[in-house]
């Protein structure tokens, strides 16, 4: 499983011209499903982005997390995460998870996000969306579940 967190100011989802999820300060989880990520990997990745100190403190360090400040959390589902670029000129899906498996894990990290008192958005899984970030720093942080076996 792969996210894509980035640090904003605010950030919101469309579909079909309605917003269906904005935040402001907080962060944005573009969120990839792979094949063979089960919840492990899911609890994984939900314990990194809550508590991964990319927040300036006073004296302007990162050392502040989206739960140390109650931000909120707008959470993407984004396949195109899997994407594998080594041949050709167009990308290979086939690392990505089934869509049926895929929304019942991205069910469970939004479940799980919940559960740690922040206010978490939504975009529509499979859907087209327009997503608008305000992508302060800017600070992108990619994880990958995979990376808790190599350390």
């Amino acid at each position: 499983m792969k996210a894509v967190i980035q640090r904003v100011t605010g950030a919101s989802v469309t579909v079909d011209d309605k917003v269906i999820g904005e935040i402001k300060t907080g962060l944005v989880v573009l969120l990839g499903v792979a094949e063979g990520d089960e919840e492990k990997d899911a609890d994984y990745l939900v314990e990194k982005i809550v508590n991964m100190r990319i927040f300036s403190d006073a004296e302007g360090k990162f050392n502040l997390s989206v739960l140390d400040i109650n931000a909120g959390l707008l959470v993407i589902s984004q396949f195109t995460l899997l994407a594998d670029t080594r041949k050709g000129r167009r990308p290979s899906f086939t690392l990505a998870a089934p869509p049926v498996k895929a929304e019942a894990l991205y069910i469970y990290i939004i479940g799980c996000l919940e559960r740690s008192g922040l206010k978490v958005q939504t975009g529509s899984f499979g859907a087209h969306m327009l997503v608008r970030i305000f992508n302060d720093g800017p600070v992108t942080i990619m994880i990958d579940s995979r990376d808790k076996f190599s350390t």
